[in-house]
């Protein structure tokens, strides 16, 4: 009597890939926010210093980008 319903494998196999699918495209969009973000405010930095030296911030955020434009690229590489 308190047994929940029985669903085929498929079933469920195909609504755990959707919701993982649809994590990935949420994970890519934040991902790809921050890059945008953090890469404007690399060329805003650049744009108003024009020394030859970089600060540890801007190395850092260039660092950012870098981590978060591999993380897009094998997020995009992965099937459902």
């Amino acid at each position: 009597m308190g047994t929940p319903p029985v669903t085929p494998g498929d079933t469920v196999q195909k609504r755990q890939a959707i919701a993982a699918n649809e994590q990935r495209q949420v994970e890519i969009r934040r991902d790809t926010e921050k890059m945008a973000e953090l890469t404007q405010e690399l060329k805003d930095y650049l744009a108003k210093n024009d020394q030859g030296m970089m600060s540890v911030d801007a190395i850092k955020k260039a660092e950012q980008i870098e981590k978060l434009a591999h993380s897009v690229k094998s997020k995009m590489k992965q099937s459902f």
